[in-house]
């Protein structure tokens, strides 16, 4: 049977299965010389390459010709057999591949390093255990902490590190052998207060759509368990410490998962609650911060049922480490700071190394729509050079105190030894891929960002430069040394973030950059991120 079409097309009868009868027909078929040959041009292929996909392709429509359609336009097909669109548009060719596995099967020794990726994985064979072995776990100067703590599955490693930096003067003062301060009546009024700012914030954000990227950011993670050293402060200042016996860990301090997730969604509740009574103009500013008190009677019923009742008061009794037995009854927590604490928060400045064009050094930063106690301390950062951060690390450790930090702990450590260190992993030599990006690459990029807070507790410093950093964790003691990390000063300059320091250490022209007003950063930036874990 024949139809009509270009080039007297010729097809098979109906139904009639694509035999040697309609590959006769096909290579009699006119398929477009000039476009074709066009086509092999512009792709740089050899003649006749088009005219074979085109053949191709219309053997892999006759069924449908057969089934009674029509061929596809002649234009339409011969661009798209020759791969014109599809590679213009990005998708990989055949030919790509089948070249990338001839060469990765050229080298023999990829497949011996393939095989012991695949049954080891890639953090065993890079791992270079002469880096392990050079780095030793004793330091030229060092602070007595007392046993490590544990956070456990929790993200409160900021609460943790300032409550140990806190515990070291207690400690020292009133002759204590073990001493530790209760992280979990910390977390009680961090998640009270943070509940609270996330509503304001949705407050002040009524008029921003619920899928814009901002009420979207506050939407993600309304109450979650990081924070910065700032928040910390604020805690301390308006509710103060008590001793970890007065509030205990329960299940859901040291696994916050399940608590966080329903506190999450009561939030949320309230969130779409409070905006649609503002869409509807069913309430002003006043009723819905009224409102607000009433949603806040609910997450204060679901702390204490999480996490047990904070005391407002208590009795402080031990014994020093001669024995002798002291008791102190009544104390209020704001009481017992003052008496056995007594250290001045307000003391100390956050200094920050971020090297990214955004953030000229010498300049003031805070973060919109991070923190935690509303009429609070905002966050406040000073951004230096790292050689700027190491000086003042290595300056107060000198003088004896222990150094809150940030950093992005999951890169180039080892949790079995505790050693981190930027040569740590020789990912390049065995992987044959080199990794390029340097540290504002690594910020700017999204592949690096402030994951964790620890505690600086001493240093090792030959020829008056430190070559070695005393880090205490609180992962418990099976992580690193006991408990401790050991960093190198190279790790220090790539994966270190943020110092905090006595300002009067700092030098003259730092006290009067710290006194400029901030630039306000976006609430997505990294410099954030620790309070979003």
């Amino acid at each position: 049977m024949r139809g009509s079409g270009r080039g007297g097309v010729v097809a098979p009868a109906a139904g009639h299965p694509c035999g040697v009868r309609a590959v006769a027909a096909i290579d009699n078929l006119d398929f477009g010389k000039e476009e074709l040959e066009r086509t092999d041009a512009v792709l740089n292929r050899p003649p006749g390459s088009a005219r074979m996909d085109a053949r191709r392709w219309r053997m892999a429509t006759a069924p449908e010709f057969s089934a009674g359609g029509r061929w596809p336009p002649m234009a339409d097909m011969a661009t798209r057999a020759a791969g014109g669109d599809e590679r213009a548009d990005g998708v990989i060719p055949a030919e790509l591949v089948q070249r990338l596995a001839a060469d990765f099967r050229r080298d023999p020794h990829r497949r011996t390093t393939m095989n012991a990726i695949r049954k080891n994985g890639i953090q065993a064979v890079a791992l270079d255990p002469d880096v392990v072995t050079a780095h030793q776990h004793t330091f030229s100067q060092e602070i007595e902490t007392g046993p490590i703590t544990n956070q456990r599955a929790s993200g409160r490693c900021w609460m943790f590190a300032g409550l140990n930096t806190l515990r070291v003067p207690v400690r020292e003062r009133w002759a204590l052998k073990e001493f530790e301060l209760s992280q979990s009546y910390q977390m009680f009024w961090d998640k009270f207060e943070r509940s609270n700012y996330f509503l304001e914030s949705i407050l002040e954000t009524l008029d921003q759509p619920v899928d814009g990227r901002l009420v979207s950011w506050l939407l993600a993670s309304p109450v979650g368990d990081g924070g910065q050293w700032d928040m910390f402060v604020n805690l301390v200042e308006k509710y103060g410490v008590v001793p970890k016996y007065a509030m205990p860990e329960t299940f859901h301090s040291g696994s916050s998962a399940g608590m966080n997730r329903l506190l999450t969604v009561k939030l949320r509740e309230y969130a779409a609650h409070l905006r649609e009574a503002h869409r509807h103009g069913h309430a002003g500013a006043a009723a819905l911060r009224q409102r607000k008190e009433g949603m806040l009677s609910e997450v204060y019923r679901l702390l204490v049922q999480f996490l047990g009742e904070p005391p407002d008061r208590f009795d402080f009794e031990y014994r020093d480490k001669e024995k002798g037995f002291h008791r102190d009854a009544g104390l209020t927590p704001l009481q017992f700071y003052s008496r056995y604490v007594g250290v001045d928060l307000g003391a100390y400045v956050s200094l920050i190394n971020a090297p990214t064009a955004d953030k000229p050094f010498g300049r003031t930063y805070t973060v919109r729509f991070l923190g935690n106690v509303r009429g609070g301390r905002e966050v406040l950062y000073l951004n230096v050079d790292i050689e700027t951060l190491q000086t003042m690390a290595l300056a107060q450790l000198t003088a004896g105190e222990p150094v809150w930090f940030g950093c992005d702990v999951g890169k180039m450590s080892d949790r079995d030894s505790g050693v981190m260190d930027a040569a740590l992993f020789d990912y390049e030599g065995a992987l044959g891929v080199p990794f390029t990006l340097g540290k504002a690459e690594r910020l700017e990029y999204g592949e690096s960002r402030m994951t964790h807070a620890m505690v600086f507790t001493g240093v090792n410093v030959v020829d008056g430069r430190p070559n070695r950093w005393k880090v205490e964790n609180s992962w418990g003691k099976d992580a690193g040394r006991d408990g401790f990390y050991v960093m190198s000063d190279e790790w220090f300059k790539e994966y270190m973030y943020q110092v905090v320091v006595r300002r009067d250490l700092l030098s003259p022209e730092l006290r009067a950059a710290l006194a400029q007003p901030p630039i306000a950063l976006q609430p997505w930036d990294p410099m954030g991120a620790l309070a979003r874990q």
